[in-house]
């Protein structure tokens, strides 16, 4: 009985000295410029380089849609234009037509007078 008290006693004492965080270590490596060599250093020079290239390309598809979705906004307000154009057309035709159709009947009426 002691020895099995005596296991689960150490076994907590090695989980909660498990459980602590470690020491501070630093992070910054001792030696980057000597641990890389020159080939590590044409390799990141190249992913560099195509980072920069696909960013590049990005921005350029990025820039076409901005300048579709203006263009579609330009002709959104055209169409806006002509359809309050032909609508103000419409009614002045359609008063006309009123007019007319008074002016008409105002005859009749003056004929049937006679």
């Amino acid at each position: 009985m002691t020895k099995i008290v005596a296991t689960l006693i150490a076994g907590l004492f090695a989980t909660a000295a498990f459980a602590q965080a470690p020491a501070a270590t630093s992070t910054t490596p001792a030696a980057p410029a000597a641990a890389t060599s020159h080939a590590d250093q044409k390799v990141q020079k190249a992913e560099a380089k195509e980072a920069k290239a696909d960013a590049k390309a990005d921005a350029k598809v990025e820039k076409k849609a901005a300048d579709a979705n203006a263009d579609v906004a330009v002709a959104k307000a055209d169409a806006s234009k002509k359809k309050a154009k032909a609508h103000k057309n419409s009614e002045k035709a359609k008063a006309e037509a009123a007019a007319d159709k008074a002016a008409d009947h105002a005859d009749q009426k003056a004929d049937a007078a006679k």
